[in-house]
C-alpha cells in the first residue's frame, strides 16, 4: 500500500470535506432522488438522470476520500528544522524576474486548496525537495527552463 503524505491541516481538510459528503451531501442526493422518482417516468426524467449522477460523483469522492484517508502518513511540520528542504517546508524562491515567491510543499490534494501550496510530486516542488538557501533550481516546463533562487527555507 503507497503511503499518501500530508500536513495535519490537509488530513483535517479532507476529514472535514469526507464528513460534509457523509452527512449532508449524500443525505442530500438521496432526497432528490425519492422527489424525482415521484414524479413517474424514470427513462424521461431529467430531475432523476440528475440526482443519478450527483450520487455518483458523491459516492466516488467518498471512495476516493477514504482510501486516501486510510493510507495517510501525516508529516509533523511544527517544531522541525534544518536546511534542506523537505515535505511541509515553507520555501521562498525568487524567478528570473526579481519576483519572489513563497510556496509550502505540501501532498497533492492540499495543493490544490491554495495557491501558496504546492504538490511535493510537481515539477518545481520536485526541484526544491533537497535544495537548501542560496541553491539554484532549474525546473523544466513546457515553455522552456524556468531558473529559481531558494532564498529562504522554514518550518512552521
Amino acid at each position: 500500500m503507497i503511503e499518501t503524505p500530508m500536513t495535519a491541516l490537509g488530513k483535517k481538510m479532507m476529514e472535514s470535506e469526507l464528513d460534509q459528503l457523509i452527512k449532508v451531501d449524500r443525505e442530500n442526493v438521496k432526497e432528490a432522488i425519492a422527489e424525482a422518482r415521484a414524479l413517474g417516468d424514470l427513462k424521461e426524467n431529467a430531475e432523476y438522470s440528475a440526482a443519478k449522477e450527483k450520487q455518483s460523483h458523491v459516492e466516488g469522492r467518498i471512495q476516493e476520500l477514504q482510501s486516501k484517508l486510510s493510507r495517510a502518513r501525516v508529516v509533523q511540520t511544527n517544531g522541525m528544522q534544518g536546511t534542506k528542504i523537505v515535505f511541509g517546508a515553507t520555501v521562498r524562491i525568487t524567478d528570473a524576474n526579481g519576483k519572489d515567491i513563497t510556496y509550502q510543499i505540501v501532498g497533492e490534494d492540499e495543493a490544490m486548496t491554495d495557491a501558496s501550496k504546492i504538490s511535493y510530486s510537481s515539477p518545481l516542488g520536485k526541484a526544491l525537495i533537497g535544495r537548501e538557501s542560496g541553491d539554484e533550481v532549474v525546473v523544466k516546463a513546457p515553455k522552456g527552463d524556468v531558473t529559481y533562487e531558494v532564498q529562504a527555507v522554514e518550518y512552521r
